[in-house]
């Protein structure tokens, strides 16, 4: 995963680092193609053509869903460019080529190293680029407590600098940022007037959040409220995808943090028909098909997921896929019962239904 560093960096340092990426990393940096990335192309591509159309970037695109929608974008014909954080990250990036787990086909891949938590820093790294994706994957830079409140802040902190670099770039048009549904969901239950339908237009109670200590879900809304304000005070054309609890192959072995973090509260969510959980597959696909919705048409929230676990036999399976007791998720309540909530979805179903927009429009 990217890690976010707070400790400083000499500049000096970054761009020397930052340039031998670019000279050891990058998949084009070679003629004959031998290394990292297999380079189909000689030269790094320049201001003009359609290389530069396709090229979009991808912050944290070594964590589990990160490299999801970096091989979903480089499928579809994108050239991308992962930004990182540390050598450990190059190196990951590398053994994902070897086993094949990343889809490099004919597309350019860059490897550039920028700090989430300088403004400058990812200007640069955007440079260039049509698109971010900012996949918002973090773990806590202390790596004992998992997501803890100071991680929420971090990760507030962190898509205020994205945004704030996409609306200082000249040449990116459109940003894409991975909220979660835990920043819709947590409302007070209590009351009459709660909605019984959840969707888009829903937002989480910050109050509630952070009286239950839901620190994952706080630090979703909190951030994807500073990327909004954000992007509409500095023009930026901004799409969030609001994820279930995200699965996989192998999903909670390469994913711990945020599987652990999201299903603090499960007994609560699943009472209430709102434990839903969506592929990585359907996710990165729908990063992609979202962004390329914003050519034309105006921004917006997006709700993702592709079942919400309701039956016996799904507690259990999820119940064996992270290590906890299916107890914990039902509390001993019945699934039989008819669910308060409803979630949907429908805007984001309606949206991938439609005929794939070229690439190059």
């Amino acid at each position: 995963m990217g890690i976010v560093r707070q400790e400083a960096t000499q500049k000096e340092e970054l761009e020397e680092f930052r340039r031998m990426l670019l000279s050891c990393a990058a998949v084009n940096r070679r003629k004959d193609g031998d290394g990292f990335g297999g380079a189909r192309e000689t030269a790094i591509p320049g201001r003009g053509g359609d290389v530069l159309d396709r090229m979009v970037c991808v912050t944290s695109g070594v964590s589990y869903h990160g490299i999801a929608i970096v091989n979903q974008l480089l499928v579809n014909g994108y050239s991308v460019r992962i930004i990182v954080d540390n050598e450990e990250d190059v190196e990951r990036l590398r053994e994902m080529e070897t086993s094949g787990e990343m889809r490099l086909n004919n597309s350019v891949v860059e490897v550039v190293m920028a700090k989430l938590t300088e403004v400058e820093s990812l200007t640069e790294a955007f440079d260039g680029c049509r698109g971010v994706f900012h996949t918002a994957a973090f773990v806590d830079p202390a790596g004992l407590s998992g997501y803890s409140k100071t991680m929420a802040d971090i990760e507030v902190n962190t898509s205020k600098n994205v945004v704030r670099a996409c609306g200082i770039s000249p040449t990116v048009r459109h940003c894409v940022l991975t909220s979660s549904l835990l920043a819709c969901i947590w409302c007070d239950n209590s009351s009459d007037e709660a909605p019984h339908l959840i969707d888009h237009k829903c937002w989480s109670d910050e109050a509630i959040c952070v009286n239950k200590k839901l620190w994952y879900a706080l630090g979703k809304l909190r951030a994807e409220k500073a990327a909004w304000e954000i992007a509409k005070a500095n023009g930026v054309k901004l799409a969030t995808i609001c994820t279930g609890l995200i699965t996989g192959s192998d999903f909670y072995r390469r994913n711990p943090t945020p599987t652990i973090a999201y299903l603090k509260g499960v007994e609560e969510m699943y009472a209430y028909g709102l434990l839903a959980t969506v592929s990585i597959d359907t996710l990165a696909k729908a990063h992609v098909r979202v962004f390329e919705e914003m050519k034309k048409t105006a921004p917006g929230r997006y709700i993702c997921f592709d079942k919400v676990i309701e039956r016996g036999d799904e507690v259990e399976r999820l119940a064996a896929e992270t290590g906890i007791s299916a107890a914990s998720v039902t509390g001993g309540a019945s699934s039989s019962g008819r669910p308060r909530y409803e979630l949907s979805n429908a805007k984001l179903r309606q949206l991938m239904l439609r005929p794939r927009r070229c690439v190059n429009e």
